[in-house]
C-alpha cells in the first residue's frame, strides 16, 4: 500500500501500477485545482527501472485532467522544483530517493514549493481509487538541467574551485552529468568514478561499510581533494574530505549555512547539537523529522525577522529559504526544497577561498557526531507500545539505558529523544516509510555513537525475543 512518509508517497513497485499512479496524480491535481488551475504540470524521474513507466502514467493522468504535461526526463528533484518555481507551475517527481529499486515513489510540488502535511491530507481526501490513464497523447518535452547548473555557477563563480581535484561518484544518480558540468564550470578537475547503468540505492544518512571503504580507497588512489556524490534523485549530498572521511549530512548542512551567511537554521531533532554549540546562528528551530516540517520552520523563522533562514536534514538535504548574497553582490535565489548541489558547492568553495583542505574547514565544528541504524520488520504494533512506554515511564527509560549516564532531558516531539548527563543522545522513532524502528545517537566520536546504537537496539531486540 502506498503511503506518505517524511518526504513523498512511496511503496513497492508491484503496488505502483499504472492505474494507481494515475489516480494519485489525479488526486494531486484535484487538490491543487481548489486554489486555481495551473497552466501545465512538469514531470521528472530518476533512473530506477520502473520510473519511465510510472512517469508515463502520471503524464497520462495530467492530460486526462485537461492540463499540459511536460516531460522533463531524467533530472534531479531540486532541478525540477527550481523549474517549477521559474514557470510558476506544479510538478511531480517519480523517485524512491535512496530506497531499493523494488520500491519507488512520487514527490509532489506546488509552484516550486514542497507540499505541506495539510496538502498531503488534501491529496488523500481527493484520491478516488485506481483509474485508467491515456498514455497515447502528444508529449511535450523540456530540458531543464542547464538552468540548475547555471544557478550554482553564476553564484559561486567560474573559478571558485580552480585547482581542486574532485572525485565524482556518479553511480546511478539522476543528476550525475549535471553535477559534473557544474563542478567543471566552477574550475575543478573532475575524476569520474563508479558510473553504472544498474540502479544503486545510496543512503547518505547510513553509508554502508563497503561504500565507506571504497570512498577512502578512491580518495587515496586518485589523490583527491574531496569526493562527492548524491542519492538517487539528487536531493541528498555526500561529501568526503581529502582523507576519505565522510562529512555527516548535519555537519555539511551547518557548514553550508555558515558559508552562505545564514542567521537562522531549522533542522530536525536527529541532527547534531553541533549546530547550537557552534554559536554561528542567531536562531535555531528544531522540528520533527521530514522536510515539510523543516519548510514550515523556515517560514516561521522568516516571519520572525530572520535575514536568511535555511534548513537541512541529517541526510544532508539543504533548503534555502531566502536569497543568499555573496561578497561580490552575486545572489542565490531561494530553493525551499532539499538540494544537494548548492551545499556541496558552498562548502567546497569556502574551503578553496580559505586555502584549506576540507578537513580543516570541518574541524571548526564542535566535536559532536551522529549515527543512525534501524531494526527492520518492526511493525507499528510493536513500535507504538514501546515508544509509548518510553515516553511515559521513567523506569522503562532507565532500564533501556541502564549502565549509561543519567537521563537529564526527554523530548517526545517525534518519537522519544533522551539526552544523557554527558551530552550524548539516544533517539528512537518509528519509520514513516517502512515497518522499522529507527535509532539515532549522538556522541563525541562516531565509534561512541555507534556503540550507543548497538547497545540500545540490541536490548530492544533481545527484549522482543524474550517476549516471544
Amino acid at each position: 500500500m502506498l503511503k506518505f512518509g517524511t518526504s513523498g508517497l512511496r511503496g513497492l513497485v508491484a503496488e505502483m501500477t499504472d492505474p494507481v499512479c494515475a489516480a494519485w496524480a489525479a488526486a494531486f491535481l484535484t487538490h491543487l485545482a481548489r486554489a486555481g488551475r495551473p497552466a501545465a504540470v512538469l514531470v521528472g524521474r530518476d533512473l530506477r527501472p520502473s520510473s519511465p513507466r510510472i512517469a508515463a502514467a502520471c503524464r497520462g493522468a495530467i492530460r486526462d485532467a485537461g492540463f499540459a504535461a511536460i516531460d522533463c526526463g531524467v533530472v534531479p528533484t531540486p532541478a525540477l522544483a527550481l523549474e517549477a518555481a521559474r514557470r510558476g507551475v506544479p510538478a511531480i517527481m517519480v523517485t524512491g530517493s535512496h530506497i531499493p529499486f523494488d520500491r519507488n515513489g512520487l514527490k509532489f510540488y506546488r509552484a516550486g514549493d514542497e507540499i505541506t502535511k495539510a496538502d498531503e491530507d488534501g491529496i488523500r481526501a481527493a484520491f478516488g481509487g485506481p483509474q485508467a490513464a491515456d498514455r497515447a497523447g502528444a508529449e511535450t518535452r523540456a530540458e531543464i538541467g542547464s538552468t540548475y547548473v547555471a544557478r550554482n555557477v553564476e553564484f559561486f563563480g567560474a573559478g571558485a574551485l580552480a585547482g581542486r581535484r574532485l572525485g565524482l561518484w556518479q553511480h546511478s544518480a539522476a543528476g550525475r552529468d549535471l553535477t559534473r558540468a557544474a563542478l567543471e564550470r566552477l574550475g575543478a578537475e573532475v575524476v569520474v568514478l563508479g558510473r553504472t547503468d544498474d540502479f544503486v540505492p545510496i543512503d547518505t544518512e547510513a553509508i554502508a561499510a563497503a561504500d565507506a571503504a571504497r570512498i577512502t580507497r578512491w580518495v587515496r588512489e586518485f589523490r583527491l581533494d574531496a569526493l562527492i556524490s548524491t542519492d538517487g534523485d539528487g536531493d541528498r549530498p555526500l561529501v568526503a574530505d581529502e582523507r576519505g572521511a565522510v562529512l555527516r549530512g548535519d555537519a555539511l548542512g551547518t557548514l553550508a549555512g555558515r558559508a552562505l551567511g545564514a542567521d537562522a537554521v531549522a533542522c530536525p531533532l536527529n541532527a547534531s547539537t553541533a549546530l547550537e554549540r557552534s554559536g554561528w546562528f542567531a536562531r535555531v528551530r528544531r522540528t520533527r523529522i521530514g522536510s515539510p516540517y523543516v519548510v514550515a520552520a523556515i517560514e516561521a523563522l522568516a516571519a520572525e525577522g530572520a535575514r536568511l533562514a535555511v534548513g537541512y536534514e541529517a541526510n544532508g538535504g539543504f533548503l534555502l529559504g531566502g536569497t543568499a548574497e555573496g561578497p561580490d553582490g552575486r545572489r542565490l535565489a531561494p530553493l525551499p526544497t532539499r538540494d544537494a548541489l548548492a551545499p556541496i558547492c558552498a562548502v567546497l568553495a569556502a574551503a578553496a577561498r580559505a586555502g584549506q583542505p576540507l578537513s580543516a574547514l570541518a574541524a571548526a565544528l564542535p566535536r559532536r557526531i551522529t549515527a543512525s541504524d534501524r531494526l527492520a520488520d518492526f511493525p507499528e504494533t510493536a513500535s507504538g507500545p514501546l515508544l509509548a512506554a518510553l515516553a511515559g515511564d521513567g523506569d522503562a527509560r532507565a532500564r533501556l539505558l541502564d549502565g549509561l549516564a543519567p537521563i537529564v532531558e526527554v523530548d517526545t516531539l517525534d518519537g522519544v529523544r533522551m539526552t544523557l548527563a554527558t551530552g550524548d543522545v539516544v533517539h528512537l522513532r518509528a519509520s514513516g516509510n517502512a515497518p522499522e524502528l529507527r535509532c539515532y545517537a549522538e556522541a563525541a566520536t562516531g565509534a561512541a555513537a555507534h556503540r550507543l546504537i548497538a547497545l540500545v537496539l540490541g536490548r530492544i531486540a533481545s527484549g522482543l525475543s524474550r517476549a516471544a
